[in-house]
């Protein structure tokens, strides 16, 4: 039997992965959340995928990060990857030679790079509008003159 993803626990780790109480997650929902109603839906093992796509917005994670992170492979994955283990190469036991898949990175190191580096491209794309403004501004203020 496939292990079951609970979702109510997923949104959770990754609330509190951001430091973000119950209660900002509430007030960023909107007027019809509050703690309790937070506290209640992280019970839940399966959330309405429109529920599940407004907290993934709020919370800037991807929705498939809450639907299917699975904290086993996650431990499974940095037991098997710290710098001290025996791991010395791929597995030749992937799931097409009867093993199962586990991640070689860690999917959430690799979401916090894309992060910073939309950051830095929004960054340079802001200074980038505002040197265009300053450029616009000249010519406006030497036709005036």
């Amino acid at each position: 039997m496939p292990k079951t993803i609970h979702q109510g626990r997923n949104v959770k780790r990754f609330r509190e992965m951001l430091g973000i109480k119950q209660e900002a997650l509430a007030l960023d929902l909107g007027d019809a959340w509050n703690q309790k109603k937070i506290s209640m839906l992280e019970q839940k093992e399966e959330i309405d995928a429109e529920l599940l796509q407004q907290i993934a917005d709020v919370l800037k994670v991807p929705t498939e990060a809450i639907r299917n992170f699975d904290e086993d492979a996650a431990m499974m994955n940095i037991q098997h990857n710290y710098d001290g283990s025996n791991n010395q190469g791929a597995n030749n036991q992937g799931p097409n030679n009867g093993g199962t898949c586990y991640f070689t990175f860690n999917p959430l190191e690799k979401w916090l790079e894309a992060l910073s580096e939309n950051k830095r491209l929004y960054e340079a794309l802001l200074k980038s509008e505002k040197e265009k403004n300053a450029l616009l501004q000249d010519m406006i203020n030497a036709m005036k003159g």
